[in-house]
């Protein structure tokens, strides 16, 4: 119970600073960084956050129908814009892979190797 409140706690901090601050990042992101920054302060997971994550992990599908429902209410203006939203998914879609390639290349110890000896 008390995991469930710190994590709540951490998103409404969160939410503050991102209204204080005029940030472009949801609030819970924020939540979520500084809640990283905890762990690694503290070198460890307690078993109660991790009984904690672990529930909230397992019922994560339910979490998703609010934004189901924002679909379904959306869905006229969805089908009015959707050769909008496709170029934007598939731009989006290839940037994120352009990306994630490139920083795993960047990451691994083998790719450094690879390099060198070409």
């Amino acid at each position: 119970m008390f995991t469930m409140c710190v994590l709540i706690v951490l998103q409404l901090v969160g939410e503050v600073i991102v209204r204080a601050s005029g940030l472009p990042v949801p609030g819970a992101v924020i939540g979520l960084v500084l809640l990283y920054v905890i762990l690694v302060l503290r070198g460890e997971v307690s078993e109660e956050m991790s009984r904690t994550s672990g529930y909230l992990l397992q019922n994560l599908g339910l979490l998703f129908v609010p934004a189901g429902v924002g679909v379904i209410a959306y869905l006229p203006m969805i089908a009015s814009q959707w050769w909008s939203i496709l170029l934007v998914l598939l731009i989006s879609v290839t940037a994120t892979i352009a990306v994630t390639g490139l920083v795993v290349t960047w990451l691994s110890p083998n790719s450094v190797e690879a390099a060198t000896r070409q």
